[in-house]
């Protein structure tokens, strides 16, 4: 995507991003949809968005695929990958051909296999405070330019301002680590995608594209949904079945 094309894209990007965040979605939806949207505005394959939290340990947050996710969980379990170093350091950490002689060999040799050779850790910030990490993963050998780094940097801040805003209208004082509601909406999502996955004979990524279209269809927060599924309030069939997928983002017009 490059010249007019890309340039619209982008201005949809934050568009809708931001009236996701004046209408107050649900952040761990607004999330996921940012993963999503870093591989269609920038030269990647896949992204995960990973959150720390009281005790500054890493979670993964939201992913644009599951095996993202697993790869994600993958370096975490290991205590190694460029998503530890750019949350230790606060910096962008980039390696456009990850190898055997690569600082993380492990993680290398499990996402060479996965099929993301180059990957791309940007910094979710607040100011000095680092609250996670934007991990980027590309299926060539080759790195984002400086353009792109920019972009996926705003795209970072912006995940950062909703992580921020959700906290700051539940009242809870913003200090480092203190993200648990966000934490705890993964944890439910998780398991309302696993039953919806087991009933619906699905994968986990279809099975999270299900739930979403439920909750968007009912006009309901992910999270709301995903916690009065697995608390028995609404039925799994009910989520399962549904077949239609999130709509669109809505376009930007251009004035004449």
């Amino acid at each position: 995507m490059t010249g007019p094309d890309r340039e619209r894209a982008v201005t949809e990007a934050f568009v809708d991003l931001a009236s996701m965040l004046v209408a107050g979605s649900d952040p761990v939806d607004m999330l996921s949809t940012l993963a999503v949207r870093c591989t269609h505005l920038l030269n990647v394959a896949s992204a995960g968005l990973l959150l720390a939290d009281p005790r500054g340990t890493l979670h993964v947050l939201a992913a644009s695929s599951e095996s993202t996710r697993d790869l994600e969980l993958f370096q975490l379990q290991r205590h190694e990958g460029p998503c530890l170093d750019c949350f230790h350091t606060g910096e962008v950490v980039r390696s456009s051909s990850l190898d055997e002689i690569s600082p993380w060999p492990r993680f290398a040799a499990e996402s060479v296999s996965a099929g993301f050779p180059s990957v791309c850790a940007v910094p979710l910030r607040l100011k000095e405070l680092i609250l996670g990490c934007l991990n980027l993963f590309m299926s060539e050998p080759v790195g984002l330019s400086d353009a792109e780094v920019s972009l996926a940097q705003a795209l970072a801040d912006v995940a950062s301002i909703a992580i921020v805003q959700d906290q700051a209208s539940r009242q809870a004082a913003i200090r480092e680590g203190h993200l648990q509601h966000a934490l705890t909406s993964r944890i439910s999502i998780e398991q309302a995608k696993g039953m919806v996955s087991e009933r619906g004979h699905v994968d986990m990524d279809e099975a999270f594209t299900r739930l979403r279209s439920y909750a968007r269809n009912n006009n309901r927060g992910l999270t709301e949904v995903a916690e009065s599924l697995v608390a028995g309030r609404i039925s799994v069939e009910s989520v399962s079945d549904r077949r239609r997928t999130p709509p669109p983002p809505p376009a930007v017009t251009k004035k004449p």
